[in-house]
């Protein structure tokens, strides 16, 4: 078995149909997201679960190349209508961050972000219960999606700790793991993530995981509504967000010059 030296984290959103050009980079289609999960099988790569992605950073399990973790943010009911089946067939795991107070209500924080102002239905108990079953595991985006480096350290705490604490009575498990909404932390957010009692959090920043990686930095790439199969194996190759050929074109640009000594 060929090993994988590094592990990249995909992040989408949203499954479901778009109205606007603004929800299509937080929302893709059914049809495109099974388009993109046949294409990353296609090319032999595999989504692995939550704790062997853990166990291969801290050095206790190999993992194949061409190895992902795969996740969703915000907790979209979309995720189980429409992501649910197609990932059951593939026999995939894939980990969800809830916003811990807003279980089976709606994305308010999306209200005035949206040109719309539409927003849509979260996963209800019943529906993340049935995904337990399947092997999908939930952690926390705190409890109402605040960016949390505008609070105050007790409003810090409150999201952190209270969405932790949130999750545990209804997962009857321990909560361990943070993605940080919008994907902004600084030193105090990070510090405060320990605190709260998270193991690990996971940015927005792209990249590839190696190990060694800090475990409150985990990176990810951003997966959009607009990206084509081929696009999304662009980002997974080069570890960008820019999946256009024109990062291809920079990239083996770069790579001739330097072996040329420009």
């Amino acid at each position: 078995m060929a090993v994988a030296p590094r592990i990249p984290v995909l992040m989408y959103h949203r499954v479901g149909e778009t109205h606007n050009s603004w929800e299509s980079r937080y929302c893709i289609t059914p049809d495109q997201f099974k388009l993109h999960m046949r294409h990353l099988a296609d090319q032999g790569m595999k989504a692995c679960s939550l704790s062997d992605f853990f166990a291969w950073l801290s050095n206790e399990k190999e993992l194949a190349e061409g190895s992902f973790l795969l996740t969703f943010d915000d907790g979209f009911l979309g995720v189980y209508e429409h992501a649910v089946p197609v990932l059951r067939d593939l026999q995939w795991p894939a980990t969800i961050f809830l916003v811990s107070q807003l279980i089976g209500k709606r994305d308010e924080w999306c209200r005035n972000e949206n040109p719309s102002g539409a927003t849509y239905p979260l996963l209800e108990k019943e529906h993340i219960d049935q995904m337990r079953k399947l092997g999908f595991t939930f952690h926390s985006h705190t409890r109402l999606h605040h960016d949390l480096t505008t609070l105050s350290d007790r409003e810090l705490a409150d999201e952190l700790t209270g969405s932790r604490q949130d999750l545990e009575q209804v997962l009857n498990e321990q909560v361990t793991c943070l993605a940080y909404p919008y994907g902004r932390y600084d030193e105090r957010v990070l510090n405060a993530s320990r605190a709260a009692g998270y193991h690990a959090a996971f940015s927005t920043q792209p990249g590839f995981n190696r190990r060694g990686v800090d475990a409150y930095r985990i990176r990810r790439l951003d997966v959009f509504g607009t990206d084509t199969p081929s696009m999304l194996a662009r980002k997974i190759f080069f570890g960008s967000n820019d999946g256009s050929w024109r990062q291809s074109l920079r990239y083996y640009s770069k790579r001739l010059l330097g072996k040329v000594g420009v």
